[in-house]
């Protein structure tokens, strides 16, 4: 009755505010030995939210994620802020990291080889995970094992547990990889490449999988990925990066339906048609950049087929032209262009 009255009266009662994000990444920064390979990385993830990252190799995708969670070596120079939950992970001390890794955030790491201790039986290296993270211990830690495995597609999952990595195959390792990281029960998992070792058919079901669990626990999902197929499938919201910059973000809808970023449009025109007449790819003319070495002005300059005098010259920031879009492009803001194209992403069905 109170509400109502206030209604009546002519009271406005405020709007919730809006969820705070899951994560938060702001300007950070990655130096090796003086030379900078992320230039000023933005970006924010919400609970249950599946973003899709992509890119040429050596944009930054992966050294962003590595940079957060501390896994960067000596050598590199880390800046800026990663906040989870509003607290701040750069520079926080090792066991509180430790804590973090693998319970809270987890990664499937891209090479699986060098990411397994090729030393200890696999049962042992997802038991440390289960018993660090969830004080499973003695026969609970076989039992749950057996579940992960039988859950990624591991076959003869009991078998597996007494193994050591090299007696598996690489698309086995990989769904290891993929078993451990759910084993610490997320809040946020970081997907690089998780399928690239994997058939088409173990492709999707992994990727059903992540995509079932992330919508029945809330766990965000980050997927980084070459595969503009795959992200398309499974992601809310995409970020493009080229050269350790965010080139442009948007709804994984929008993007494939009117990319605004030459880069991006250069992406997806490379790929090839399924249907209608073929015709013939349209590469991205030139190389990606040293980064010892980047052209002044936009990065992407010397290989954009758009470029104007001012792109050789100014560093287009991250603008936002309009809502829930943002791209670093000033030709785009001056002419902006529309590109619709279909994906064949039938194999992931």
């Amino acid at each position: 009755m109170g509400n109502l009255a206030g209604c009546a009266t002519g009271y406005v009662f405020p709007a919730a505010p809006a969820p705070q994000p899951l994560l938060v990444i702001e300007g950070m920064t990655v130096d090796f030995n003086g030379v900078r390979v992320l230039r000023g990385i933005d970006l924010t993830l919400a609970r249950g939210e599946a973003l899709g990252i992509v890119g040429e190799s050596g944009s930054g995708k992966s050294v962003t994620w590595l940079a957060a969670l501390g896994l960067l070596p000596r050598s590199a120079t880390v800046s800026g802020s990663v906040r989870l939950d509003g607290e701040e992970m750069l520079g926080a001390a090792a066991s509180r990291l430790d804590r973090i890794r693998g319970g809270r955030v987890a990664m499937i790491f891209q090479d699986p080889s060098s990411a397994l201790n090729p030393v200890l039986r696999i049962g042992r290296q997802i038991g440390e995970v289960l018993a660090r993270h969830h004080g499973v211990s003695g026969s609970n830690i076989r039992a749950e094992a057996k579940r992960l495995f039988d859950l990624v597609g591991l076959p003869d999952a009991a078998r597996r547990f007494d193994a050591y990595p090299h007696e598996l195959s690489g698309g086995q390792n990989q769904r290891v990889m993929i078993a451990m990281a759910l084993a610490g029960k997320p809040d946020v998992l970081v997907a690089d490449e998780p399928t690239t070792a994997l058939d088409a058919t173990i492709q999707a079901q992994i990727l059903d999988l992540l995509t079932t669990i992330r919508r029945e626990t809330g766990m965000a999902l980050v997927l980084i990925s070459h595969d503009l197929g795959v992200v398309s499938e499974t992601c809310d919201r995409i970020i493009v990066m080229y050269t350790g910059s965010v080139v442009e973000t948007a709804p994984a809808d929008a993007i494939f339906a009117s990319p605004r970023h030459p880069y991006t449009q250069g992406l997806l025109a490379a790929l090839p048609p399924f249907e209608g007449a073929l015709h013939r790819l349209v590469p991205i003319e030139g190389q990606v950049p040293d980064p010892t070495n980047l052209p002044p002005g936009c990065a992407f300059a010397p290989r954009c087929p758009k470029r104007l005098a001012v792109c050789e010259e100014a560093v287009p920031p991250l603008a936002q032209p309009e809502n829930g879009r943002f791209s670093a492009c000033i030709a785009a803001t001056v002419q902006p262009a529309r590109l619709s194209l279909k994906l064949n992403t039938s194999v992931l069905a």
